[in-house]
Order: structure tokens, then sequence, then C-alpha cells
């Protein structure tokens, strides 16, 4: 899969599951547990234990399956940014913007999502060569930040992280963001062991998406 294939397939299925697991078991069951329920974009994320372990892990188990998109998320520096690449990830996802990582990623062909906050940062990853922009924390900017960035930059491809909830995606969407990334309100109850609700609440986002975009 080439990076523009990785951009249409993250904005065609709208969800991106942000997983975190307490031990690299951990976040590969909730990254199945997430597929299982209809959303395939996992962004494991590198607070995760031997994370590129566990990239490799489901890219394998699931090379055989177009859908499933396997990315890297907390990547900080350019050292996991290519750990990441190494181990399978299509697509990079930070909390911050960081140069170096974009061009990494740009270097290797791999998209690149990187988090900013304000309408500054989102011009400086633009300008760095940034695939999807992350509007982060969302919790805090609110959606009515998607509508104000694309007053003057309505070719920033915005996606918002922290805060996303079944409840508020439609309202995300409809301003304009290309996807949206949920963790806990998604993977909420892996923390008790409980994967099939986290299959539930992934079919309760897929369903948010479509009816979004109905």
């Amino acid at each position: 899969m080439n990076k523009n294939e990785t951009v249409l397939k993250l904005s065609h299925q709208g969800i991106i599951a942000v997983v975190r697991g307490k031990t690299m078991e951990d976040g590969v069951k909730i990254a199945d547990a997430c597929i299982a329920g209809g959303v395939k974009a996992i962004e494991l994320a590198f607070t995760t234990p031997h994370a590129p372990e566990a990239i490799t892990t489901l890219v394998e188990k699931y090379k055989d399956d177009a859908d499933v998109i396997i990315g890297a998320g907390t990547v900080l520096d350019t050292t996991s940014a290519r750990l990441a690449i190494l181990a399978g990830a299509q697509f990079i996802v930070s909390p911050a913007f960081d140069k170096d990582v974009v061009e990494m990623c740009n270097l290797y062909r791999v998209v690149s999502c990187p988090g900013v906050m304000d309408p500054t940062g989102v011009v400086a990853a633009l300008k760095a060569g940034a695939d999807i922009v992350k509007i982060f924390p969302g919790d805090i900017v609110g959606t009515k930040m998607i509508k104000d960035v694309h007053g003057p930059l309505p070719q920033a491809p915005l996606m918002p992280s922290g805060g996303v909830s079944v409840e508020n995606t439609a309202e995300w969407l409809h301003a304009g963001a290309v996807a949206v990334s949920a963790g806990s309100s998604l993977s909420g109850p892996a923390k008790k062991g409980d994967y099939a609700g986290v299959t539930e609440n992934a079919k309760a986002f897929v369903k948010a998406v479509a009816a979004a975009r109905a």
C-alpha cells in the first residue's frame, strides 16, 4: 500500500483507534477487539511496552485483510518513528509537531499525522509535508476549531483526538474533520479485561461514522 492509498483508507474509514496497552499482549488484544468491531485503523501507542513488536505482530496477523491499517502513535522523535516504520507501521501519529519526524515519514513514504493546537501549528505542519494534521487536545479546542481553521485553510486535512466519543463523532465529521481518533471512549472496557466490550464500542463508532456521512 502506498502513502496516498493509506491516506484515502484512513479518511474512508473515518475512525482511528488509539490503542494503549498495559502490556504488549494487552495492546494486541485491544487492537484485535477493535478490528473485530469494524474499526480497522489502529494507532498502537508507543506508551505500550514493546510497541514495535506489537506493531509487527499486528501487521503480520492482518496482512491478508486489505482494510486493516496499522500505525504507531505517541511518536515523539525520529528514533521512535524509524523503529515504528521498520516494524511495519503505515502511519505515524504524534501528540505534537516535530519537523524532523514529519520529514522522516516523507523520506520513507509513510503517512505523518502530527498534533497541533492552533492555526500556527497547522500551517507549520502542512509546510513540513504532514499528510493529516491532528487537532489535539480535541476536548479543549472543541469542534468549532475545525470550522474556524478551514476558513483560511480549507485545504487542511484535520483529525481531532482527545474527547472524541460516539455521541460527538457526527459533530466532528460535520465540522469538516477527515476522520476522528478515539482512545479511552473506545478501548475503556479493556482496563477490566472486557475485550468484548471494546468490540461493541467499535461497532458503535462505525455506526456513528456511517450515520454522520449518510
